[in-house]
């Protein structure tokens, strides 16, 4: 699973996704997904006029589908996972997609270093 700024890059094609990153989604083994807690980060931030953000959140969420990404959407569980976790980062998004990690046993790409100090399957890349 991508954090939102891997998702966008990669989205995008940005220059700023790493070699590591890139070769981890695009891997023959890979199974790229998201989380509906990005999306609506997304929604979210571009509506407030972030610029790191401007892009829209349901031509998004259809491009991935489209390109093969599988979503993960946000259940009861992963929102009270949240409460477990340690103080480490305020960005309740970020603190959903470790949840939703933990919880499901997936690998959240990140490429945020705090978000990586999370213990669980969590890789900064």
């Amino acid at each position: 699973m991508l954090d939102t700024h891997l998702l966008l890059w990669a989205a995008a094609g940005s220059p700023r996704l790493s070699a590591e990153a890139r070769a981890l989604i695009e891997g023959p083994d890979s199974e790229p997904m998201f989380s509906a807690a990005s999306i609506w980060e997304v929604a979210i931030k571009a509506g407030l006029g972030r610029a790191d953000f401007q892009v829209d959140a349901g031509l998004l969420r259809r491009g991935l589908l489209d390109n093969g990404y599988g979503e993960l959407p946000i259940a009861g569980n992963h929102a009270a996972a949240t409460a477990h976790l340690p103080p480490l980062h305020r960005d309740p998004f970020d603190r959903l997609l470790v949840a939703q990690a933990l919880a499901e046993g997936v690998l959240l790409l990140t490429a945020d270093e705090t978000v990586a100090r999370y213990p669980g399957p969590v890789q900064w890349v």
